[in-house]
């Protein structure tokens, strides 16, 4: 899977947020935190859900099942918005 083109991530003041570009189906803007920065970043070559899994584990120091379930529901949102291509 990968970042939607139709869609680019901007940092501002800490904060990610996912912007819709011209052609984009959905009008708004969601906002992240770092996570869902290096989330996105991941997103801009092609992964799966256990890569982007993988590099959260390596940056950050949590439980791989809460990092896990995080990352599916960030993936699962991102979906819903067509922000993710697959």
């Amino acid at each position: 899977m990968k970042l939607n083109p139709g869609f680019v991530k901007h940092t501002i003041d800490g904060m990610t947020l996912v912007v819709p570009v011209a052609g984009a189906n959905f009008h708004g803007l969601v906002q992240g935190n770092n996570t869902v920065g290096v989330i996105l970043d991941c997103l801009q070559n092609d992964v799966t859900q256990a890569d982007i899994v993988n590099t959260l584990c390596e940056r950050f120091n949590g439980d791989r099942a809460l990092i896990e379930a995080d990352v599916a529901d960030v993936v699962s949102r991102l979906k819903e918005i067509g922000a993710i291509d697959e």
